[in-house]
């Protein structure tokens, strides 16, 4: 059985609708969607947007779902200023490396991009603040979690594969402020602050929607990809 992790299930739904026998597993307190996509299984488990949701959760899916392999996968922001939005990434600093080199051939259609992920303590969201991370860290790209999750699975003894889209970047950034977006601390986006802030600022309900439409497209690409992963990786049931 392969495992596939995301912070949130907005960038796993799609990944969701294909699923077949799709049920809900509850298995001690933990919460993970399991099903088959072409006779492979899989379970999908969501960690929570940053460190302290996914140290708190990550290590008792993997006790419980002991699967043969992880793809810790989702949405990334770009720091290098030649990336768009609908990129994928192949994390080299966190996967396998027998898992990279399989991953590649098999997403050659789709022209992955493999570099170095950066994981954050924050939302990043200035261009400053992307330009100080590519300078210190080397990195293409940066996300909340994907550094928790390879270090629980190499304490599991799972090997990992790190596969990102991006969703942002310096040229088409996010379209409001990371605490109007999602509180980290409460883990949802606060909708009452949410609605104000875009009914006070009509003109940025056009970067809101188009961003929405970006994403979206994100999303398709990654879906597609990871169910190229899938049949590649998995043997039939």
């Amino acid at each position: 059985m392969i495992a596939i992790t995301f912070a949130l299930p907005a960038e796993s739904s799609g990944l969701v609708t294909l699923l077949q026998e799709k049920k809900r597993s509850d298995a001690k307190k933990i919460t993970s969607i399991h099903g088959k996509i072409d006779n492979r299984s899989v379970a999908i488990f969501h960690t929570g947007v940053g460190a302290k949701a996914c140290a708190s959760k990550i290590d008792n899916f993997l006790r419980a779902a002991r699967p043969k392999i992880l793809i810790s996968s989702g949405f990334a922001g770009a720091v290098r200023d030649d990336w768009n939005v609908g990129d994928l990434l192949l994390s080299e600093n966190f996967s396998d490396r027998h898992l990279l080199l399989r991953a590649e051939r098999a997403l050659s259609n789709q022209h992955p991009w493999v570099g170095r992920l950066f994981t954050s303590t924050s939302i990043v969201d200035s261009i400053a603040e992307r330009d100080e991370i590519a300078r210190d860290n080397g990195a293409d790209a940066v996300d909340m979690e994907t550094e928790l999750i390879a270090q629980a699975c190499a304490m599991h003894g799972v090997p990992l594969l790190s596969l990102r889209v991006i969703s942002d970047t310096t040229g088409q950034p996010l379209p409001a402020p990371p605490k109007i977006l999602f509180d980290i601390e409460k883990q949802r986006t606060n909708a009452a602050k949410f609605v104000v802030y875009f009914l006070t600022r009509p003109g940025r309900a056009g970067r809101l929607i188009a961003f929405s439409r970006r994403v979206s497209r994100a999303r398709r690409n990654l879906t597609n990809a990871i169910s190229l992963l899938v049949r590649e990786l998995e043997p039939n049931d």
